[in-house]
């Protein structure tokens, strides 16, 4: 491969590659605003200009083409002094809008004020003042007064959200950005435009001043909107979700997610609705109760009934170890009856990243033989062939108002739920299932990669096992712990983990105690996830073999 030198350092670069690639790719950094990585080279902040032995003036890393034997220099008195002239005109006509801004603490400007500015304005008059909170879309703010024109929305919106639909007006100090006449920024990605705003400028209108950044810690997750899974970030405060950021993994979804993933899929988590204990129907009211007491009547009830009286629902918005543990409990008991239904909706689905199936696992279900045929199960229970209804995970008046007329006729449902919906009312059992923010676990997404989830905010069980530990045993989830510590906590376990806890009252064969010890016996168990276990899917996951997969 090709040499150049970087501030006396050999670095080896691809053909075609830029200045700022080559040295990204050796660690070493130079500062820049308008460059992206997916976007398109513009070059009009110039904080990246760096001196290029030979050349006659500064030239700016991102568009300059890496050669043979080019030699470049990012910290010599001449780049520097360029570089602090250039943060000194973007610094400008910004406003003092740290104090109120959400990009703060994470903001590049601030970042490269302090590195790379001269630290003092030469600039005496009246700032240039310009529009504050405009309304560019549903879900965006804008203002004007932060933006440094780095372009980089205009680019994500044309070349990877394929809708043009902002630009800049007017030329100097008066720029700015809008939407084009008629138009609103209004496309399914518009929220990625605030991650790469390298300032405040564009501001989400879910989380405009919920929370500075180092008030919140971040858990790395997947997408629970459909079945791409995209790798994301959930942030939290006081045990308490408040949004939702894209994490990068190529192999899924680069840098970015759809507005729906990153603003529907974790509200109800801190929902009113959230179901917080156990229940039991008693004289035909729901009442709470202990665990205990709710495992014990459980399996009493379950014990009335013929094995082929007893029916199950997976369900593809549940982890892998959920639905196998409950596969597993099923046939411990000599029942057949286990399905799971489909969510797909259809035509919403594009080349970018959306999918029309609205499910995690529904891959996952797949892998583990569970089949989508839930009408059967309608015809079952129309027929009085099923009696009694275990269901984990599935809103199924949700799917069909026509389950309403069909559950009155069961003797027994056992409903394990996250939320209130229109089937735990017709529960007589209810268990409070962990939602995916809350547990370990995997999902399989429609490419067939395994992907891991893992806890962002705490249950009563997981306040209780780390009540009273030294915290220094702890460090290693950093601020985590104190946010765990803090905030409302629901009463709710893994689904896998309370079915184990009822088998113990029927084979007591499910003896797990940890979800990892669940996904191991999976693999061990299934062709799809040979020789997998959480260390080799790692943050970014892993796709299974192509072959297996189809057969799945």
């Amino acid at each position: 491969m090709p040499n150049i030198t970087i501030d006396g350092k050999q670095v080896e670069f691809k053909s075609g590659q830029t200045v700022i690639q080559a040295a990204m790719n050796a660690g070493i950094d130079i500062p820049h605003f308008c460059y992206h990585p997916k976007l398109s080279i513009s070059g009009n902040c110039r904080v990246c200009l760096v001196e290029i032995e030979k050349m006659p003036k500064l030239a700016i890393a991102c568009s300059t083409l890496a050669t043979e034997g080019m030699v470049v220099h990012t910290n010599s008195s001449k780049t520097l002094d360029a570089r602090n002239a250039v943060m000194e005109f973007i610094l400008i006509n910004h406003p003092l809008d740290c104090p109120i801004c959400d990009e703060a603490g994470e903001c590049k400007l601030q970042d490269y004020a302090f590195a790379h500015s001269r630290g003092e304005s030469r600039f005496e008059e009246i700032k240039n003042r310009k529009e504050k909170r405009v309304q560019l879309g549903p879900r965006i703010k804008f203002d004007a007064e932060r933006c440094i024109s780095c372009s980089r929305c205009i680019r994500f919106s044309d070349e990877i959200a394929k809708a043009n639909q902002l630009t800049f007006t007017n030329r100097g100090d008066k720029v700015t950005i809008t939407t084009f006449p008629g138009e609103s920024f209004d496309n399914p990605y518009t929220l990625n435009t605030v991650d790469i705003c390298p300032v405040g400028a564009l501001t989400n209108n879910d989380f405009r001043f919920k929370s500075r950044v180092w008030e919140m810690s971040s858990t790395n997750s997947v997408c629970i909107g459909c079945s791409r899974g995209c790798n994301i970030e959930i942030w939290v405060r006081n045990n308490e979700i408040l949004r939702l950021t894209p994490r990068q993994n190529e192999e899924v979804n680069s840098f970015w997610m759809c507005d729906n993933g990153r603003l529907n899929t974790f509200k109800f988590v801190n929902d009113e609705s959230r179901i917080d204990g156990c229940y039991l129907r008693k004289d035909g009211q729901l009442v709470k109760s202990d665990w205990a007491e709710t495992l014990e009547v459980t399996s009493k009830s379950l014990k009335e009934f013929k094995s082929n009286e007893i029916a199950f629902v997976a369900s593809p918005f549940a982890t892998l170890e959920d639905n196998f543990v409950l596969e597993r409990f099923a046939k411990q008991i000599n029942s057949n009856n286990i399905f799971s239904a489909k969510h797909i909706l259809t035509g919403d689905q594009d080349d970018i990243l959306i999918r029309e199936d609205k499910t995690p696992n529904s891959f996952g279900l797949s892998i583990l033989g569970i089949k989508n045929d839930i009408s059967k199960l309608y015809d079952l229970i129309d027929n009085k062939n099923v009696k009694a209804l275990f269901i984990m995970e599935e809103d199924l008046v949700g799917l069909n108002s026509e389950w309403e007329k069909v559950l009155t006729k069961l003797e027994l449902i056992i409903v394990l739920a996250t939320n209130k919906n229109g089937t735990t009312q017709f529960a007589d059992i209810i268990f409070p299932a962990a939602t995916y923010a809350e547990k370990h676990g995997t999902f399989v997404n429609f490419q067939g990669r395994v992907q891991r989830i893992r806890p962002a905010i705490a249950t009563e069980e997981l306040d209780r096992s780390l009540d009273g530990m030294n915290k220094s045993r702890w460090d290693k989830f950093g601020t985590k712990f104190d946010r765990w510590m803090q905030g409302k906590k629901y009463d709710a376990k893994p689904s896998w983990k309370i079915i184990a806890l009822l088998d113990s009252y029927f084979n007591n064969k499910l003896k797990f105690k940890m979800a990892e010890e669940v996904f191991n016996e999976i693999s061990k168990s299934n062709e799809a996830l040979k020789n997998l276990d959480y260390d080799v899917i790692g943050d970014l996951g892993v796709t299974i073999n192509s072959e297996v997969f189809q057969k799945v």
